[in-house]
């Protein structure tokens, strides 16, 4: 058995410690891993390995590696059998010495296992604390660290995407291009105020101007299809509108693949916002079933309208049914006015598909009569909830809409997260400025304020340019033992 002072022996009191903590969900499975880190993270592993022969060589076995054994407690009581990996530094995921035991899953095994390394002198780690030293170690940028988040997080394809292709530097190679560039010129304009006998200005306003109209169409098309591919990232909001009885919660439970919303031929069954996140072709919707939009007198229905027109609000797509069994009513027409004003805020992200329902009943109003009526709407579909027919085609059509293929294809680039897209937003508009000093005839010496300005925020994308207190809110994010 060890003593208190040869457990305390490997507490670094420098602040460099060893951690530990279980990497794997705390449940009953096959495998669960205790990742440890740290300088001592081998030689406090060590004392509870013993190899299928009987040895007690951990700290012999060369980097990545992985061996077959046991875990032992202070007593030499056996606890699992397991395989453990050595990776010694800087080639692990932290840079840093590691050890990562893998036994049989399940909280009271691997909460033993655990409570083991903390006695023998490691520390429990905070969250994403493993990715934070990865980070500080130089290994990874602040864009890939962040990836790794995403990428456990990511609900759909697209995500799971652009999450990888940002952990393999997409995002960050691209953003130290710009730079790279910005770099260059503050260093030109540096030199040529310190040195002019060494260098000439002559005609540098106009290619300066030339470079910044280069980096900004660029950062604009960054921007264009970051927005764009955000929404299909995060779910794209969905409402499912229409008046009373139009078939909104029969929409929603063929979406669902469920019965998730009560269905009667009684209009108003609806009273309230039903929400459900669907999945059709690959693409994540975040769905609310409203309320029926009328004039009424009943204040239960009142308070179900106003969170409807809300729903609406905060939508990117809407689906409006309309019942063509019942023709065009005033309802639908201040329907179609809400939407008319909800479509002016963001064309470019707000998307309308009119779906005209109960196509099995004889119709009383027709398709080019709704198509004029409703100018704003992006698509329109026919098709009956009842029988299914045309339903499928909503999949395509959504689709095809937000440009799913052309996405996919542009996302080894894409800039999805909202704090990257507001830091290039800032460089943006610093870069602007530096165009309007060179349009205004200004110094050289004005140029180079703003070009700073664009290179720190495009640093805090990546990390070389960022406050400690962003580094730990970005890592407090991330889940235990990441």
């Amino acid at each position: 058995m060890r003593t208190e002072s040869e457990k305390n022996a490997y507490v670094d009191k420098s602040g460099n410690d060893t951690i530990a903590a279980v990497a794997t969900a705390m449940s009953a499975a096959g495998i669960g891993i205790i990742r440890v880190s740290g300088p001592d993270a081998i030689r406090i592993c060590a004392p509870y390995y013993v190899s299928a022969g009987g040895n007690r060589n951990l700290e012999s076995h060369a980097s990545n590696t992985i061996v077959f054994g046991y875990i032992e407690d202070d007593d030499h009581t056996r606890l699992d059998e397991v395989m453990v990996s050595v990776f010694r530094a800087p080639h692990s995921y932290t840079t840093e010495d590691t050890v990562e035991i893998n036994s049989h899953g399940g909280t009271f095994i691997l909460n033993r296992i655990l409570d083991l390394i903390l006695r023998g002198g490691a520390r429990l780690a905070e969250p994403g604390e493993f990715t934070k030293r990865a980070f500080l170690g130089g290994r990874i940028d602040l864009s890939r660290a962040e990836a790794v988040m995403d990428l456990i997080s990511s609900q759909n394809e697209f995500a799971r995407r652009t999450a990888l292709a940002q952990l393999g530097g997409s995002v960050s190679e691209k953003i130290k291009g710009f730079r790279s560039s910005i770099l260059y010129e503050m260093a030109f304009i540096e030199s040529a105020l310190d040195d002019p006998d060494s260098y000439d200005l002559d005609g540098y306003p106009e290619r300066l101007d030339g470079i910044c109209q280069k980096i900004l169409d660029d950062m604009d098309s960054l921007l264009e299809i970051g927005d764009k591919g955000a929404v299909l990232k995060e779910g794209i909001r969905t409402a499912i509108i229409g008046r009373p009885n139009a078939g909104k919660s029969s929409l929603l439970n063929y979406l669902a693949g469920t019965e998730r919303a009560i269905v009667t031929e009684i209009a108003g069954t609806t009273r309230d916002t039903l929400q459900e996140s669907i999945r059709i072709r690959g693409i994540q919707l975040r769905v609310t079933d409203t309320a029926g939009i009328h004039e009424t007198d009943d204040r239960v229905e009142k308070i179900g309208i106003e969170r409807a027109k809300e729903a609406i609000s905060q939508s990117e797509l809407v689906l409006y049914l309309i019942d063509v069994s019942e023709g065009i009513t005033a309802e639908d027409k201040d329907i179609a006015e809400l939407l008319k004003n909800w479509k002016k805020e963001d064309p470019s992200l707000r998307k309308c598909i009119l779906l005209l329902n109960k196509s099995d009943l004889p119709p009383v109003t027709e398709e080019e009569s709704v198509r004029s009526f409703f100018g704003e709407a992006d698509a329109l579909l026919s098709c009956s909830l009842k029988t299914g027919e045309g339903a499928e085609e909503l999949g395509h059509t959504i689709e095809k809409m937000y440009h799913m293929g052309e996405l996919t294809h542009q996302s080894e680039s894409m800039i999805t997260s909202l704090r990257h897209r507001e830091a290039v937003r800032e460089a943006y508009e610093s870069l602007s400025l530096v165009r309007q000093s060179i349009a205004m005839g200004m110094s050289e010496d004005f140029f180079a304020i703003d070009l700073m300005n664009a290179y720190t925020c495009l640093g805090r994308i990546t990390g070389e340019a960022v406050e400690d207190d962003l580094v730990e809110e970005i890592f407090s994010k991330f889940c235990m033992g990441k």
